[in-house]
C-alpha cells in the first residue's frame, strides 16, 4: 500500500494535478499547494491506479451503491465502479433537480434505503461534504461513509464524524508533501512552507 501511496504522489506531480504557490480554496483558507484532480480525466494510467486505491478503502465497507458527486469525483467514481464491477449512481450540481425530462437530483438506478458510499476527490474542513447529503435523503438513500482520496486534515474528518460520518482517505496532505520532499520535488524552504500550512 505504501508503494501505491507513494506511486500515485508521485504521478499527481507529474502530471501538474499537484501544484506549489499559493491558491485560495473554496473555505477561504490560503495553501502554498493545490490539488487539481479533474486532470484525471486526460490520465487514464493515473486515474486506473486511483481506481485502486478507492477499491482498497471500499472493499470492507458495507454499502448497496457507489456515489459519485459533480465534476470532480464522477470520473473517479466510474473508474472505481469499473474496477469494482459496482454500480454507482450521482448527484447533479448543487443537488438541483433538472427543470425538464425526468427533473431527477440523483441519476442511475437506485431503491429506497440503499446504502451508499460517497466517492469525492479531497477533503478541506468537511463543510462542503455535508451540502451533499440533502439530496441523497430527500431521494430516500442512506450515507453512512465517505471516501476520498486526499485528506487536508483541516478538521473534514473531525466535522463528519460529530455528523455521524465516517471520512477514509487513501493519504494525507502531510504524506504528500513528505513523498514530494524524499524525492526531491520541493526544496527545503517549499516543504517548510507546507509542513507549516498543514500544521497551522
Amino acid at each position: 500500500m505504501d508503494d501505491l501511496k507513494k506511486e500515485i504522489a508521485l504521478d499527481l506531480h507529474e502530471i501538474g494535478a499537484l501544484k506549489f504557490g499559493e491558491f485560495t480554496f473554496k473555505s477561504g483558507i490560503v495553501s502554498p499547494m493545490y490539488m487539481d484532480l479533474r486532470l484525471f480525466v486526460s490520465y487514464p494510467k493515473v486515474l486506473k491506479k486511483v481506481a485502486k486505491a478507492f477499491a482498497s478503502m471500499i472493499e470492507p465497507l458495507e454499502y448497496d451503491k457507489l456515489a459519485g458527486i459533480a465534476y470532480a469525483a464522477l470520473p473517479i467514481a466510474g473508474a472505481v465502479s469499473l474496477e469494482m464491477e459496482k454500480p454507482w449512481i450521482y448527484m447533479r450540481k448543487e443537488g438541483l433537480a433538472k427543470g425538464y425530462g425526468l427533473k431527477k437530483a440523483i441519476e442511475g438506478e437506485f431503491n429506497e434505503g440503499d446504502v451508499v458510499v460517497v466517492i469525492d476527490d479531497l477533503v478541506t474542513k468537511g463543510d462542503s461534504k455535508l451540502e451533499v447529503i440533502e439530496p441523497f435523503q430527500n431521494n430516500g438513500l442512506v450515507i453512512k461513509d465517505f471516501v476520498v482520496l486526499i485528506d487536508y486534515e483541516k478538521g473534514g474528518s473531525a466535522l463528519l464524524k460529530e455528523k455521524g460520518y465516517n471520512l477514509h482517505a487513501f493519504l494525507t496532505m502531510k504524506e504528500v508533501v513528505e513523498i514530494m520532499k524524499q524525492n526531491n520535488k520541493i526544496d527545503d524552504t517549499k516543504y517548510k512552507q507546507c509542513v507549516d500550512f498543514l500544521a497551522s
